[in-house]
């Protein structure tokens, strides 16, 4: 019996690495897809034994290459998505039309399941147009293909994320550090290991149509984030609340660079929690519960942040 074809989209991403390893050791065949081979394909060839991996180097917005892929795959797996524009990477085109359009692919070729990771606290975000894009998704593809599986996670943690690493370098150089909504906002994170083993699982047991709200062991407000973090890197720093005309001042400089540190779109979603609405299963209802806590795996690769490294 041949082995289950995989499509993953957003493959090299913290998740999706992970997620090839985990299906791969099941036994499934995997179809990664990734915009650049040469940048990007090397972190996957080391992800799976040699027939369990293809890597295909294609562009989101080839509607014939991606119709050609979902027509060869039991189960296609979307991972993509943004936290600012860029050219032709707007919120419209990778929350909304992508998955529209691999939704209706997905229908057309009757593919056994199609996963498909949105975003927790989106609901009541309603002036956030990234909230907004990615609940347009979720209605595109449960218009297309009832089957599908939405998955709405916590913030997503590990030594390859934008979030706690990037927080850490901010705090390893600046004296304060700004607290938005003073630090109060509540999140759910989930390590990406963990993310990985819940979807892996949800294709195992071939769980659909349904969302799914997938959270971490515990809940921590913002501000108990940021005093994690310094303490794991053993620096001190004052935390400054900051007004949110100075926030949004701010946020419009940062916009001005190729990487935005931070926007004012990520402003407003920091006025809403990101952790379980009860609307939802979780993944703990689904009996594939998270294990890793915040504090005890970012310790591990903190050192990276430390005076004198791994020999602190």
């Amino acid at each position: 019996m041949k082995p289950k074809n995989i499509l993953v989209f957003g493959a090299t991403g913290q998740i999706g690495r992970n997620l090839v390893r985990k299906l791969t050791k099941k036994n499934y065949k995997v179809t990664a897809v990734t915009r650049n081979i040469h940048q990007k394909g090397y972190i996957l060839k080391t992800q799976a034994n040699p027939g369990y991996i293809d890597i295909i180097e294609t562009s989101i917005f080839d509607e014939n290459k991606i119709k050609e892929l979902i027509s060869k795959c039991h189960v296609c797996v979307n991972l993509i998505g943004i936290l600012y524009e860029k050219r032709k990477n707007t919120f419209n085109n990778i929350h909304k039309l992508f998955p529209g359009m691999i939704s209706n692919f997905c229908a057309e070729y009757k593919i056994e399941n199609l996963l498909h990771v949105s975003a927790l606290g989106i609901d009541e975000a309603t002036d956030s147009e990234y909230a907004k894009s990615k609940l347009d998704g979720e209605k595109e593809i449960k218009k297309n293909f009832q089957k599908a599986l939405i998955i709405r996670p916590s913030i997503v943690y590990s030594v390859d994320d934008n979030f706690t690493t990037l927080f850490m370098t901010l705090l390893n150089r600046l004296p304060f550090f700004p607290l938005y909504y003073k630090g109060s906002t509540r999140f759910s994170p989930i390590h990406c290991t963990d993310m990985a083993e819940i979807i892996s699982t949800i294709i195992e047991k071939n769980i659909n149509s349904q969302t799914v709200e997938c959270i971490g062991p515990e809940q921590i407000t913002f501000k108990e984030i940021v005093k994690n973090l310094l303490e794991s890197i053993n620096k001190k720093r004052i935390l400054v609340p900051v007004p949110l005309f100075f926030a949004n001042l701010l946020a419009f400089f940062f916009e001005l660079m190729p990487n935005p540190l931070l926007t004012k779109d990520q402003i407003k979603l920091l006025k809403y929690d990101n952790i379980e609405t009860g609307n939802f299963k979780t993944n703990f209802d689904l009996k594939i519960p998270s294990k890793l806590y915040f504090k005890n795996e970012v310790n591990k690769y903190s050192y990276m942040w430390k005076d004198r490294g791994q020999f602190s």
